[in-house]
């Protein structure tokens, strides 16, 4: 019989990635396996038992190419005609830095009530402090992991 993970055996880690200079997809992709689960071998689609992730530098972030300009996300407001859209750039000017990252992971976390409890689990900061030195975080040096990591523009 397969086990299955019960909620009190469930132990939830505290990491911490610094994203300065760090390619936003591939940080995300990165952050919504944590958020899930997947990188534990208790993994279960249906059980939240991912871990916590602080992210600090959020505004210096990059991305590749001219996506910063360029790219466009997509809301509507529910009303006809009501479809509004903002460019990172923009996000950037009106201080909400932390919005896209934020987008990226929740849109590669699948869709419904448990993928909103696992994003409650992300926390994003524009400097270099957080209120969770407490946890006692593990240092992830993202951009060691892969070169392609890291954006140099």
């Amino acid at each position: 019989m397969t086990p299955f993970a019960k909620k009190k055996d469930i132990k939830r880690d505290w990491y911490i990635i610094n994203a300065q200079n760090i390619a936003v997809g591939r940080l995300a992709s990165f952050i919504s396996k944590v958020l899930r689960g997947k990188n534990k071998p208790t993994f279960n689609p249906n059980i939240d038992n991912g871990d916590f992730v602080v992210v600090t530098n959020i505004d210096k972030i990059k991305f590749t190419g001219k996506k910063f300009k360029e790219k466009k996300y997509y809301r509507h407001t529910g009303h006809p005609g009501g479809i509004k859209e903002i460019t990172p750039a923009r996000l950037v000017e009106k201080k909400k830095s932390h919005e896209i990252l934020k987008l990226a992971v929740k849109r590669m976390l699948p869709g419904g009530p448990l993928s909103k409890q696992q994003l409650t689990k992300l926390k994003l900061y524009s400097g270099t402090i957080h209120p969770h030195d407490v946890q006692k975080p593990k240092i992830i040096d993202f951009d060691k992991l892969n070169k392609k990591n890291l954006v140099s523009n």
